[in-house]
């Protein structure tokens, strides 16, 4: 069999996602790989917001998967043939003869602080610059601690911990996962729960995308595939497709699967962090897709399509 060819965006944890599943299926399978680095749109904007680039590319795309559309044209083109992404940046509508046959097995979905200070987010000080990108990280920033500074900040993990030692941040928020993949633990200062601050929908999983018609490929890489991953991201993303949402509304979410039983729970928050909604659904791991349905529409009941509505999105509108 020829080699596989991986697409991927450049940046050192893309990189590292892609070599991790690479190394897999040699092992599982013996397959040689070849890296193919793609730069996406939202690669080529670094310095703008992500509200921005959604604005400016919407008109063909829809402002979604700013971070995988060109990982998917390739696939398309036939120029690779199976893309790693992480899932959280995967839109609800996957495009018409794509597919992912593996979800690999979720690292840890929660986000951590990493402070100057040693601090954590309660200890800050009055004030305190806190950088992220995410809307629903700065919601939930104000809403937990509304006299900090959450300040707009991109790139990728490297360049964003540059800043903070540079003392253009006194904290930053990421993910747990890519912090673990990247080796830089140690530098955590707190790794924040659900109750203090939820991820987002599919955080933490990697996801692996293939031409729906290349049965060979898309079987090679359904090996790769974790179940109780698949059930957890599937619901999330069934209850981010009730809500009519992409990866830029301030919605956290995290599922876990214990035996039969799946537990849900999310949050709707306001951009200045001073309304919320959060509910929880518990349902059965057979169903996953039907309970994250259930816990949208629980959110709406509440009056999480007011809030969505003051951060621009109404529910029912695609």
């Amino acid at each position: 069999m020829t080699r596989l060819r991986i697409g991927t965006r450049g940046s050192a944890l893309a990189l590292w996602q892609a070599n991790h599943v690479a190394e897999r299926l040699a092992k599982l399978h013996g397959i040689e790989t070849e890296i193919v680095r793609i730069r996406t749109s939202g690669d080529r904007m670094q310095s703008a917001p992500v509200a921005q680039i959604n604005e400016q590319i919407g008109a063909e795309s829809g402002g979604k998967g700013i971070f995988i559309k060109e990982l998917e044209d390739a696939l398309r083109a036939n120029t690779v043939d199976l893309a790693v992404h992480s899932m959280k940046d995967v839109p609800t509508e996957i495009p018409t003869g794509l597919a992912f046959p593996a979800i690999t097995r979720r690292e840890d979905p929660r986000d951590c602080l990493i402070s100057r200070s040693g601090r954590s987010l309660r200890g800050l000080r009055p004030g305190a610059r806190v950088g992220t990108s995410s809307l629903r990280r700065q919601a939930q920033l104000r809403l937990n601690r509304p006299d900090l500074e959450a300040l707009d900040l991109r790139g990728n993990v490297d360049t964003r911990l540059k800043k903070l030692d540079a003392g253009e941040f006194d904290a930053i928020v990421l993910a747990v996962a890519g912090v673990n993949r990247l080796g830089a633990t140690t530098r955590v200062t707190q790794v924040m729960n659900a109750d203090v601050m939820l991820p987002a929908v599919g955080q933490g999983a990697l996801g692996i995308e293939t031409r729906a018609g290349d049965a060979t490929t898309s079987g090679l890489v359904a090996a790769l595939d974790d179940a109780d991953s698949r059930v957890c991201v599937t619901a999330e993303r069934a209850l981010l497709h009730e809500l009519r949402g992409g990866c830029q509304i301030p919605l956290g979410a995290w599922a876990r699967v214990a035996g039969d039983e799946l537990h849900l729970e999310a949050g709707v928050f306001s951009a200045d962090g001073k309304q919320s909604v959060r509910r929880e659904h518990r349902g059965h791991v057979s169903e996953p897709a039907a309970a994250g349905k259930r816990l949208g529409e629980l959110l709406i009941e509440a009056g999480a399509d007011r809030i969505l509505r003051l951060a621009g999105r109404s529910v029912g509108q695609p």
